[in-house]
């Protein structure tokens, strides 16, 4: 149980640490007004709740397998669509 609490902990603590980092080098191309700022932090703390519903929701109604395999589905959806970006924007 402690591992768990462990885990979870450190992984909200390294996510705390690189939000503001991230939000500091994205801000110049927004033009780094406050507005900026904050609209940075509101999608870090919206997406992280939403991947907390997610998960919640996942261990509640799939397995372990069926979740591993949603997981692999998902994960390559978006290496698709990443990688139709990636093409288009070479062409």
């Amino acid at each position: 149980m402690i591992a768990y609490i462990l885990s979870i902990f450190i992984s909200a603590f390294l996510l705390f640490q690189v939000q503001p980092m991230i939000s500091r080098y994205i801000l110049p191309f927004f033009g780094g007004t406050p507005s900026v700022w904050s609209t940075v932090e509101l999608f870090f703390q919206v997406f992280l709740t939403g991947g907390y519903a997610y998960a919640s929701w996942l261990v509640k109604r799939f397995s372990v397998k069926k979740q591993l395999w949603l997981h692999i589905a998902l994960l390559a959806a978006s290496w698709m669509v990443v990688a139709q970006r990636t093409l288009i924007c070479w062409y």
